[in-house]
């Protein structure tokens, strides 16, 4: 998963230049060490791990990137490092085993910047924009199931409820009815024909988002099982990190936002909620102390100098030297497609 800002615009289709979002914010919280080791979970265009090493000539970095051509564009990065980055093709959801993996463990600070990039955005055959005409990918490590397989095969159900829980789409029992219908008589296979078609049952006021924003945002986040990544990315970093060490991450959804929200607040020694009649609870040995006390967001310069950073929220927390804990189960929820269906009228 790539990330650095590209959110609103990314959904929209536009093209756009390539601007990291809360970059400065997000390396201060880290509090960059001398000697430290770092590991950047969504490299991108590099722009993060650029800045980290320009920071602290004696610093080590591990980059990662689920998309190979991501790696590919920064193997000059890495020559012009001199041997203190790393580049690795993977999800950040396994950044603890890369960690162990290069020997970087424990981790002095890692930092996510969650989103799609604007190089993804602009190359037409991945699919992930509706302002070129390509294949329905959407995949950003160009593996496994696509789009077009999903909107091609998933029951309408299903298919309601991605979009209506990922995108936010209040017509979406209506577009997956119209999908449905469409592909009995040929598959959707293209951006321009799922956007066509979307735009024939949403409709939004003059000069708004493209009426299938929330749409393809909802399948990317589906495609590449993003929620699922960052919650598995957080935990990982609990395991990786070491007492001290840094965690920052940078989202641009409500929804990614909640989950990281929710899991400094249990890992930093919040009780659980219980009932009032229920005996008391003792909260669990932090393992995150706050270093943001609730989300930090863009100045309005960056807002003004890039639109994208409108939904950006920088949280950072700090590894105590309790034990990791196991992963639980509401935080995994929240990643995942709710059921029953939503109960909105298409």
């Amino acid at each position: 998963m790539t990330g650095h800002g590209s959110r609103d615009h990314g959904a929209a289709g536009g093209s756009t230049r390539h601007v990291p979002v809360l970059m400065a914010e997000a390396l201060d919280a880290l509090a960059i060490r001398p000697g430290g080791r770092y590991l950047d979970g969504t490299f991108g265009a590099g722009g993060y791990s650029r800045e980290l090493l320009a920071r602290e000539p004696n610093v080590t970095l591990l980059a990662l990137d689920r998309d190979p051509t991501a790696i590919t564009g920064g193997a000059g990065l890495v020559a012009e490092a001199n041997g203190r980055l790393t580049l690795s093709q993977a999800c950040f959801g396994d950044l603890a085993k890369e960690a162990r993996l290069f020997k970087m463990i424990p981790l002095d600070g890692v930092v996510l910047d969650i989103g799609v990039s604007s190089m993804q955005i602009d190359e037409a055959e991945r699919g992930f924009s509706f302002r070129f005409d390509g294949p329905l990918d959407m995949r950003m490590g160009r593996d496994g199931q696509s789009a077009a397989d999903l909107v091609n095969e998933a029951e309408e159900g299903l298919l309601a409820n991605i979009f209506y829980h990922y995108g936010e789409e209040r017509r979406s029992r209506g577009v997956a009815r119209a999908i449905v219908e469409a592909r009995r008589k040929a598959p959707l296979t293209t951006t321009k024909q799922l956007a066509e078609l979307v735009a024939s049952i949403v409709w939004v006021e003059p000069g708004g988002a493209h009426p299938a924003t929330r749409v393809f945002q909802a399948l990317r986040i589906a495609v590449n099982d993003e929620l699922g990544e960052l919650v598995r990315a957080l935990h990982a970093a609990e395991e990786a990190l070491g007492e001290g060490g840094r965690l920052a991450v940078v989202t641009f959804h409500s929804l990614e936002d909640r989950i990281v929200k929710q899991f400094l607040a249990t890992r930093s020694g919040r009780a659980p909620a219980a009932s009032r009649h229920a005996p008391a609870t003792t909260a669990p040995v932090a393992t995150f102390s706050l270093v943001t006390r609730g989300a930090v967001a863009p100045s309005e310069e960056e807002m003004r100098s890039n639109p994208r950073a409108r939904s950006a929220k920088l949280r950072a927390a700090q590894r105590t030297a309790a034990p990791a804990r196991a992963p639980e189960p509401e935080l995994t929820a929240l990643a995942g497609v709710p059921s029953p269906q939503p109960r909105r009228r298409s």
